[in-house]
């Protein structure tokens, strides 16, 4: 085999397409007038650092020592971005983590370490309002918990019997709204409410408007459903079931069926008024008790096991909301469409680097996963517009496809008529 050697050129050409997208949504700017102000002899600009974390994960990289091992040759000659060393990206993100803070509840005894990082939850959803694609009118507002397993040095044991972090996540959508980490041993209700306050002030200080908020079981309780309540129209909430629950599904008397899958369900509603037994001797709260719309879908048991309240051999889903409006399979559909959740957490454990966090400290991994969650916004607008402008990407591609199809475009700048320009190796049907 004969080599001939040539001139360097950068494999990892669609990656200028990007950046070129990312300054002419003035993100630039953006992280200038938010971001903590750089000393005056610094080499390196907010988005230089940022920009260039990004680039590692859409260059197909995972940490920041990609930079310096993998990517460099490809991106020292870029005109867009000057790309610092890995040491220089992590301590610059660590110089933007705040102290964690620790709260603890009326009756528990254990210290609960929340990482709330209120200013770069702020920075994002001022990006995402930059968007095109991103309505802020009656948005529906889903609020879900995961769990990232890592064995970091101050994560603690998870309810699945492993260390890790149970970080709090808001979606408009595809749009990660806003993050706020929480360590292994705080499950997903513990304080949850104050988590729902401080997550819809920043929405509606960003002018907002949620006409909606959805969640799971983890959220079925007094202070969360007021929380939730306050800061929007209509909720839904998966219910636990409970003695009361119980008894109310007992009264249902029109069943109808549906099918569903290969199955045959019935499903009913009724009227339930929830936390009556835990508002007794609390005249405020009971002065706010209220009656609340439950939609009812059960399953025949294989065991054929009797429930001793309504007498019937069935398992139970339960969806408890104050729309009395919709039809019941409309309240099922709704609802249902909030585990869409699940797959944007696959999204960003896998793609965005969530699964891999840097830093030693639960503070620390909180900006990280924060700026990741900016990296996935920028994805979503940027998949969805570079679809419509060639066929050789769809907007529901994962990362992996769009490095391959798009990103891997070997590609050099030359100077041309006094001017700099990207010389495409290959014939690629897109239009600037």
């Amino acid at each position: 085999m004969k080599i001939l050697n040539s001139p360097a050129v950068s494999p990892f050409g669609g990656l200028n397409f990007v950046i070129e997208e990312v300054l002419k949504l003035k993100v630039n700017k953006l992280f200038e007038e938010n971001m903590p102000r750089l000393p005056k002899q610094t080499t390196y600009s907010w988005f230089d650092i940022i920009m260039s974390y990004w680039s590692v994960f859409l260059c197909g990289g995972d940490c920041a020592e990609d930079l310096s091992i993998n990517l460099k040759d490809g991106l020292e000659n870029n005109p867009f971005i000057k790309i610092p060393s890995p040491d220089r990206v992590l301590n610059r993100l660590k110089s933007l983590s705040v102290p964690a803070k620790y709260f603890s509840t009326q009756r528990g005894r254990k210290e609960h370490h929340f990482s709330v990082a209120e200013q770069l939850n702020r920075v994002n959803l001022k990006l995402l309002l930059r968007l095109p694609g991103f309505g802020k009118d009656n948005v529906v507002l889903d609020y879900d918990n995961t769990i990232i397993f890592t064995e970091k040095a101050d994560s603690e044991r998870t309810y699945k019997k492993e260390n890790g972090y149970n970080p709090g996540v808001g979606l408009i959508g595809h749009h990660i709204v806003y993050v706020e980490n929480r360590n292994g041993k705080s499950n997903a209700h513990i304080l949850q409410h104050e988590t729902i306050d401080r997550m819809t002030a920043l929405l509606n200080e960003a002018g907002i408007n949620i006409d909606v908020i959805r969640a799971d079981s983890a959220s079925f309780t007094y202070d969360i459903i007021k929380s939730m309540e306050k800061a929007a129209k209509r909720i839904f909430v998966r219910a636990r079931m409970t003695t009361g629950i119980e008894k109310a599904i007992s009264k249902i008397k029109n069943w109808e069926e549906v099918s569903l899958a290969d199955d045959i369900v019935l499903r009913g509603s009724t009227c339930f008024t929830p936390f009556e037994r835990k508002a007794r001797g609390n005249k405020s709260k009971q002065s706010t008790l209220k009656e609340y719309r439950i939609v009812v879908t059960k399953q025949a048991r294989p065991d054929r096991q009797l429930n001793l309240f309504t007498g019937e051999a069935y398992n139970y889903s339960i969806i408890m909301t104050n729309d009395f409006e919709l039809t019941n399979d409309e309240v099922v559909f709704f609802y249902n469409a909030r585990g869409a959740s699940e797959r944007e957490f696959d999204l960003l454990k896998n793609d965005f680097g969530w699964n891999k966090m840097p830093f030693s400290k639960l503070e620390q991994n909180t900006v990280f996963l924060i700026i990741m969650a900016m990296c996935k916004n920028i994805y979503v607008h940027m998949i969805g517009r570079f679809s419509r402008l060639t066929s050789i990407l769809s907007p529901n591609f994962r990362i992996k496809k769009f490095i391959f199809r798009f990103i891997c475009i070997p590609a050099k700048w030359v100077r041309s008529g006094r001017t700099r320009k990207l010389r495409l190796y290959g014939s690629v049907a897109f239009k600037t």
